[in-house]
């Protein structure tokens, strides 16, 4: 069966965020008196919401600390880190063949809506997607795909496209079928250990959802 709708991730699966995330990152570890993170540190941060990211890297779980470093985080990536940002290669044309092909697209993403938005209308797709999901301190993207469900946005034959191990988890969680990407934050091994129906090597791929043609 046809899916009715393809719910991208957005970091690690469309585009690779790793420069401006790290620098945004290190800028608010630098300012709370923290050590920086170091270049090759950065990957595993990417995907999981903020607040659980910083608590794993400073090892404090007090709130008013992990809301001051996520406020300055906040600060340096809404200026430019969201612009520190590379769409990876072939992302641009399977989404315009997927909507071209008259396949609904959505978006759900750890990320604050905002930021989210601001990086799609940067690269010129904010145009393909039917909506833009994004996420707040203290909700897990299971409950986002929850939330959606609940509104009538996606359904039974929606599948969820990720980079990360927990976007997989949060698709199945809500009934969805999942696809890994192998481009992106995310290992083989972490990918393959929650069974998604689809893994895929290259973006072009993505292109296999397209509905099939009715014979006129």
């Amino acid at each position: 069966m046809p899916h009715d709708l393809i719910l991208f991730d957005l970091d690690g699966t469309l585009s690779d965020p790793q420069l401006g995330i790290g620098r945004s990152i290190n800028h608010a570890l630098e300012r709370h008196g923290f050590m920086p993170l170091a270049p090759g540190a950065v990957s595993r941060f990417i995907g999981p919401p903020l607040d659980e990211s910083f608590r794993a890297i400073t090892g404090r779980d007090d709130d008013s600390t992990i809301h001051a470093l996520v406020a300055a985080y906040r600060e340096r990536y809404g200026d430019i880190g969201y612009a520190e940002n590379q769409l990876y290669a072939g992302i641009p044309e399977a989404l315009t063949a997927l909507a071209d092909a008259g396949v609904p697209l959505g978006l759900c993403t750890s990320k604050r809506r905002d930021f989210a938005c601001k990086i799609l209308a940067l690269f010129q797709l904010d145009h393909l997607f039917r909506f833009v999901d994004g996420g707040e301190i203290g909700v897990h993207k299971w409950q986002q795909i929850e939330a959606l469900r609940a509104a009538g946005q996606v359904g039974d034959a929606s599948l969820m496209v990720g980079d990360r191990a927990f976007d997989l988890i949060a698709a199945h969680r809500n009934g969805l079928a999942a696809a890994g990407v192998l481009w992106g934050h995310g290992s083989r091994d972490e990918l393959q250990a929650e069974a998604p129906r689809y893994l895929l090597d290259t973006p072009a791929q993505i292109t296999q959802w397209r509905r099939p043609e009715v014979p006129a």
